[in-house]
């Protein structure tokens, strides 16, 4: 049952949006990817930051799309940090929000689209991939460090949500990324290999989705199309609770986007396939450079940022679990639950669902100014 609500929540779709095409020239790199140049975020625009569209290519040849904020009225080579996230949206929606407020905060940051997704390159559309995804925060790192505004020892990354453990994937295999920050952390291998809570864990079940999956794989070459898993469900009765918080985020004025897969047609069905493979999140252990994991006390996907924690550190992490609903057993937080070894940290925001720390929810509960601290503390 949770596998199946894993993919009608996570393979979310995409719409055509109305777009202006232009070329435009970035660190001597030409691209023709169609930008859209008026302000479309789910977010208003801040009068304390600078914005401009960029491109630039990981090492795969793909050519990545993203919004650059910039603190107005600064000189000189700043701290950077390249947000990305939440798997299936887009850089107009939660991780423009990361990387704007951040850029109040006096970092050049930017939002990108990853590969295959939104306004970025890559054939075919609407496909994931740990090994590329990965890689796009490590390009979105070469592009910063070589910017002449930005100070290439002080540069970061921040993943929301499945875009949370790739940036720990990356912080594992990229030291020069100083700082890591995991939000409402998602681990895009566990939760396709295992189902929610690892109610999958089963050779018998990973081999009924395989067997789907092959004739989904030999259904689409026969098309010669690619069939869309559907984004986030339109219609929430009879859905667990935090479905519903899907679609009050993505479905709703709130955070509806016409690029974002989530909001529309979804991943393609067989974009699954490489997760069911993956040894993710191995060598998070060996990463020497800070990471802060940040969480809500009653989000449904807690656990995975407590366990990434607990495999990076060590420690032993003193939360109860969660119900047969993923709703969270111990007594309501009244204050920050906060865990540092070393300079991994765990955040556990009181209150908050995984969806409160898309965009702050009701009660604007994204501790930024934390952030901030963080990213300023350990990119010395």
């Amino acid at each position: 049952m949770r596998k199946s609500i894993f993919a009608v929540v996570l393979m979310g779709g995409m719409l055509a949006a109305c777009t202006n095409k232009q070329t435009t020239n970035e660190k001597d790199m030409n691209t023709t990817l169609t930008l859209t140049q008026e302000w479309d975020k789910v977010f208003p625009q801040s009068d304390k930051v600078d914005h401009k569209k960029v491109t630039f290519k990981n090492r795969f040849g793909i050519e990545l799309a993203a919004d650059l904020y910039k603190p107005k009225g600064t000189e000189g080579k700043l701290p950077a940090i390249a947000c990305s996230g939440p798997f299936g949206a887009v850089k107009e929606q939660s991780s423009g929000l990361y990387a704007q407020t951040l850029a109040e905060h006096g970092f050049l940051t930017i939002a990108f689209d990853p590969s295959y997704t939104g306004e970025s390159g890559g054939e075919p559309r609407y496909v994931s991939s740990p090994d590329i995804n990965t890689e796009d925060f490590s390009a979105a790192v070469d592009y910063l460090m070589t910017r002449d505004d930005v100070n290439p020892d002080r540069v970061g990354i921040l993943g929301v949500c499945g875009w949370g453990g790739i940036a720990l994937n990356a912080a594992a295999l990229d030291p020069r990324i100083k700082a890591t920050v995991a939000t409402t952390m998602y681990d895009m291998s566990r939760v396709s290999q295992n189902g929610y809570h690892d109610d999958g864990d089963s050779k018998e079940a990973r081999m009924a989705m395989r067997k789907a999956l092959a004739k989904q794989r030999l259904k689409d070459y026969q098309s010669g199309s690619y069939e869309r898993a559907g984004g986030v469900v339109e219609d929430t009765t009879n859905m667990p609770w935090f479905v519903q918080q899907y679609h009050a985020y993505y479905k709703t004025p709130r955070g509806y986007h016409a690029r974002s897969l989530n909001s529309n047609e979804g991943w393609n069905k067989t974009s699954i396939l490489p997760w069911l493979n993956a040894g993710f999140l191995k060598f998070t252990n060996e990463i020497d450079n800070a990471v802060m994991i940040l969480h809500g006390e009653k989000a449904h996907s807690r656990y995975f940022g407590i366990t990434a924690y607990e495999n990076m550190t060590g420690a032993q992490v003193d939360l109860q679990g969660q119900d047969e609903k993923l709703q969270p057993l111990n007594a309501p937080l009244t204050e920050p639950f906060i865990l540092n070894r070393s300079n991994k940290q765990l955040y556990i925001v009181p209150g908050a669902t995984h969806c409160d720390l898309y965009d702050g929810g009701e009660k604007n509960c994204i501790p930024f100014d934390q952030l901030a601290a963080f990213f300023n503390n350990n990119m010395r």
